[in-house]
């Protein structure tokens, strides 16, 4: 059965109401709720406080809501939670002292004295919360920490993976030029991880704090000026189930277009239609893949102050922007336009701003002005129907005209007077601006979603946003990490932050390739590392300040040639990442994934930032500083292979690796299974029907698995109606032999192949193999060749997707 998130409370399945003031006996309390849950099922408890009440909610996964409501006190609505929370079984046991909440494997033991609450998983003691401070000027929740305790979260910021310690600002906010410290950024979250595998997340949109034993020790406190009272904790015996649990009420990030995988040209910016189609051009003279183009805010203004807000294309620059995207279109070039939320009172649309009244007001209901870098402005009120309404049209007419996705900036919002006025319709609540301001971006992402869902319901969206608000990824959005500084410097912090936010459903974080603020000269090396790093992060988008071109194809001919290679390289990959990309969208597991998840006993790889695993095969360690000559790697358990030279490394040790600026610290788990098709310039000419699959073979692997997702790459609707294939790949190893098996789960898509032509490269194979078996019959020695050099075997088959078997002596 499913429920509206913002009124479950008012329609409870179930409510145990305790009248603690007058203490009823625990025999007669147990006789009432016996009665009442063999009735009604039992999925909520209400227990009476003298402030109001305290409703316990079992939400799917192990995760129990605590929410407050104070007597005579609208609910704030809930913006971390998606629409629509299934209900599930829950278990009340009382006693004279305590009543316990229990849901699956997670408890809720609620003091009757002073409402302070314990959590558990079985009897494993996880958190204990305080008694609350709760008012209309301050709420506060506090929690107790063990000594020991390592805690991740709270969104952007460069603190280190282990957050304990700090004091943060809950108040989104952009940090220009950041580097190797930043203890607030565009996208903070509510929300912390501890290593005893459980979740907080406080469902709380205004200004606040997140204080993780700063300013005492053994206390993680959440701290607000108001707004909505309630915390949600999540709790799993392993961490990818933890993020699972989170996302199973936040929602899930959906599929993205396989386009988006792809290669970007973008910059601050493209200053004119014939720069736009130039630049394209140039990508295909070099030949550099690309995929999409992405156009900032000159395409609705001449220069970069006075114009934000006109929100259509400015004549002088682009005289003819249908023509342009016409013609991009047809050599599948996807453009992206930025758009911000405020409207200038110098743009050409202010006075219809104001006329319709779609701004956020002051005190006496006209238009808020106030000024920030680009002008004196208004802001957009995308919590009112009304305001969204206007500003979908924006987007409608876009679409329309063949522009394939959305860049939201300065969406934090960038300035956003507390004393601004919002109205949010779907609860019908006037509100100041600091009690929704970290849901601004997410609101404005959601607003862009559904109205994509509606002009286009059958493709996928794209939308690139900055700021956003726990459970954002349920719109799709795709969050990079601010103004970065073009700098080592500035490259340093990339993994942290991209891991941090992975933990929290944000699995698409990425950074401006390159850095994007400063850097008067050109950094050649530093430039080169970071676009490397870049074909292992989620998005590959170069993007700068344009004193120096972020696009590769405008620099030295070394430049362009180590870089061709290895986007070339991310264009033969999509296979394997757009694979990630389905265990995103159906669990929440991040493409990149910290190294504590190979060994979740030792805390100390908690504090790992500087490497990751990118999807289940590889290990990626990026170099970070100048004129490195070796790179030291601690290698997890089990047997490693150097992803260029195929070199054998035992694991569960450090390792030095020598460098060179042709490659990247890459290793592959042996075992592993990686598909790869051959090499192509645009998606467009994506087919994975001639696939390459690659095999790390090693007798310390005994066995093996590994997968593959496949669909059309464009339809919304692949995962629900199962319009989708999964590709299984499984391996047995002794010292004499090899058998690699293939099975297809088939669904029908458009586009489906019939039948694969595979060449399957298996590495580090010792000898020239004796013999090779396919469907039960002999590899003929002109359908397979061996390299003694690498010892490299690679196998050309026809597979019709039955279930076969390909096996090596």
């Amino acid at each position: 059965m499913n429920k509206s998130s913002s009124t479950f409370s008012k329609n409870l399945k179930l409510t145990v109401i305790l009248f603690l003031a007058f203490f009823l006996s625990s025999c007669a309390i147990l006789s009432h709720q016996e009665q009442l849950t063999h009735q009604l099922g039992n999925h909520s408890l209400v227990v009476k406080s003298p402030s109001g009440e305290i409703v316990y909610t079992a939400l799917p996964g192990d995760a129990i809501e605590v929410l407050h409501l104070q007597s005579g006190e609208k609910e704030f609505p809930s913006f971390a939670k998606k629409e629509l929370v299934n209900s599930v079984e829950a278990k009340v046991v009382e006693s004279d002292r305590f009543i316990t909440f229990q849901n699956g494997n997670l408890s809720a033991v609620i003091n009757k004295s002073d409402f302070s609450v314990v959590f558990y998983r079985d009897s494993e003691l996880l958190v204990r919360q305080k008694k609350p401070i709760l008012s209309k000027e301050k709420i506060v929740f506090d929690f107790e920490l063990d000594d020991s305790e390592k805690i991740m979260g709270g969104g952007e910021r460069v603190l280190g993976m282990d957050r304990r310690g700090h004091r943060m600002p809950l108040y989104n906010r952009a940090h220009y030029g950041y580097n190797t410290e930043s203890n607030q950024m565009s996208f903070s979250l509510p929300a912390i991880m501890s290593d005893k595998k459980y979740l907080v997340l406080f469902d709380n949109s205004a200004s606040g704090y997140l204080d993780i034993g700063k300013t005492e020790k053994n206390t993680l406190s959440f701290e607000a000026v108001g707004g909505r009272n309630a915390y949600i904790v999540f709790s799993a015996k392993t961490y990818p189930k933890l993020i699972n649990n989170y996302v199973d009420v936040t929602g899930k990030q959906p599929m993205l277009p396989r386009w988006a995988f792809g290669n970007f040209a973008s910059r601050f910016g493209y200053k004119n239609q014939q720069q736009v189609l130039d630049i394209v051009d140039k990508f295909k003279h070099e030949d550099f893949p690309l995929d999409s183009v992405i156009i900032d805010l000159y395409w609705f203004g001449s220069d970069i102050k006075g114009h934000v807000g006109n929100l259509d294309w400015d004549k002088t620059t682009f005289p003819a922007p249908l023509k342009m995207i016409k013609e991009l279109k047809q050599q599948h070039i996807n453009t992206i336009l930025v758009t911000e939320p405020f409207i200038l009172s110098t743009s050409s649309k202010w006075q219809e701003a104001v006329d319709q009244k779609i701004l956020a007001k002051d005190e006496h209901g006209d238009a808020k002005r106030f000024d920030f870098y680009f002008g004196n402005t208004g802001l957009i009120d995308v919590f009112d129907k009304k305001s969204q309404d206007w500003f979908s049209k924006i987007y409608t007419d876009l679409s329309m005209q063949g522009i394939a996705g959305v860049w939201g900036d300065l969406g934090e919002p960038e300035v956003h007077p507390d004393d601004s006025f919002h109205f949010i319709s779907e609860n019908n609540m006037k509100v100041t601006g600091d009690l929704i301001h970290n849901a601004y971006g997410h609101q404005w992402a959601k607003m862009v979603y559904e109205n994509q869902l509606k002009i286009q319901p059958k493709l996928r969206p794209f939308i690139m946003m900055r700021s956003g608000f726990s459970g954002s990824q349920r719109y799709g959005m795709i969050p990079w990490t601010g103004d970065v500084d073009r700098s080592w410097d500035g490259l340093k912090p990339q993994v942290e932050l991209s891991l941090q936010m992975g933990l929290f459903g944000m699995g698409y974080t990425h950074s401006d390739l390159g850095g994007f603020a400063g850097g008067e000269v050109f950094d050649k090396e530093m430039y080169i590392r970071w676009l490397q790093y870049g074909v292992f992060q989620p998005i590959y988008r170069p993007h700068a300040q344009d004193h120096i071109a972020p696009e590769p194809v405008f620099h030295d001919q070394q430049t362009k040639d180590i870089l061709r290679d290895f986007i070339k390289l991310r264009y033969r990959m999509l296979p394997y990442i757009y694979t990630m990309a389905y265990q995103n969208s159906t669990t929440g597991m991040p493409l990149m994934r910290p190294m504590f998840f190979e060994d979740e006993a030792d805390k100390n790889l908690i504090d790992v930032k500087n490497s990751y695993l990118w999807g289940d095969a590889l290990l990626v360690s990026p170099i970070m500083v100048a004129n490195e000559t070796t790179h030291k790697i601690k290698l997890p358990k089990g047997v490693w292979f150097d992803f260029w030279n195929d070199t054998r490394y035992d694991g569960n040790r450090l390792v030095t690796l020598p460098t060179s600026l042709e490659t990247l610290p890459v290793m592959v788990r042996g075992g592993s299974f990686i598909p790869m098709i051959n090499e192509i310039n645009n998606t467009q000419n994506y087919s994975s029907q001639n696939l390459v699959l690659h095999y790390y073979a090693d007798n310390s692997v005994s066995s093996s698995s590994g997968m593959m997702y496949e669909d059309d790459g464009v339809s919304r609707s692949s995962l629900e109606n199962n319009e989708f294939e999964l590709l299984e790949f499984s391996s047995k190893q002794n010292e004499r032999q090899l058998s690699i098996h293939l099975s297809r789960k088939k669904n029908e898509y458009t586009g489906s192949p019939q039948q694969r032509k595979l060449e399957v490269v298996i590495h580090h194979w010792k000898t020239k193999p004796k013999k090779i078996q396919f469907l039960g019959g002999s590899i003929s020695h002109k359908n397979y060749t061996y390299d003694q050099q690498t010892k490299t075997v690679r196998v050309l088959i026809t597979w019709d997707h039955d279930d076969a078997e390909l096996t090596l002596e």
